[in-house]
């Protein structure tokens, strides 16, 4: 079976991405044999619509899945009426969630893990704040305390992700000047 997984490096001990349409790769994975290909994301720097075009470019691939860190509404649509599942995966490797996924620890996403535009920005992080309403999914590596380590997740990721956007929109503003 063939599957995409969301990268932020080119291996399959690369680190999950937390995000689905600006990550910066994509792993796709052969699970019988753990063949890979990494596949730069089309979608990564698109000013609008990175969901939907990352999405359509993984069905273009042949994946028949897709391990992410979150998955927004447009996107999931897409992939929704290609039959192809999203499945959330927690922090860690390419090779760990591929891994979980073989061995049926990870449930299809019902919807998306986001909203619109949830990961505008987000770049970097840890993909935990914004899915905090969801359980791990891996029991077993759930926190002591579930409801403070969520809120350090959630505060973590809000910090990344306003780093992220500044830098976003310096980036952005610098273009902009140098057009006029």
């Amino acid at each position: 079976m063939k599957i995409a997984v969301s990268s932020e490096g080119s291996s399959l001990d690369a680190a999950t991405s937390p995000i689905f349409g600006r990550c910066p790769l994509y792993l796709i994975v052969d699970t019988e044999t753990l063949a890979f290909e990494a596949v730069p994301n089309p979608a990564m720097n698109q000013g609008g619509g990175a969901g939907i075009q990352a999405a359509q470019f993984i069905v273009s691939q042949g994946a028949e899945a897709v391990l992410t860190g979150n998955l927004g509404p447009n996107a999931f649509e897409v992939l929704q009426a290609a039959d192809v599942p999203g499945y959330l995966v927690p922090d860690g490797t390419i090779r760990n969630a591929v891994e979980a996924y073989k061995a049926g620890r990870l449930q299809p996403m019902g919807q998306a893990s986001v909203a619109a535009h949830g990961g505008m920005g987000a770049g970097v992080g840890s993909g935990w704040g914004k899915r905090s309403n969801l359980a791990p999914p891996f029991p077993s590596e759930a926190a002591p305390n579930p409801a403070k380590e969520t809120e350090l997740a959630e505060l973590r990721q809000t910090l990344k992700s306003l780093r992220q956007q500044l830098a976003d929109t310096m980036e952005r503003l610098e273009q902009l000047e140098k057009e006029n």
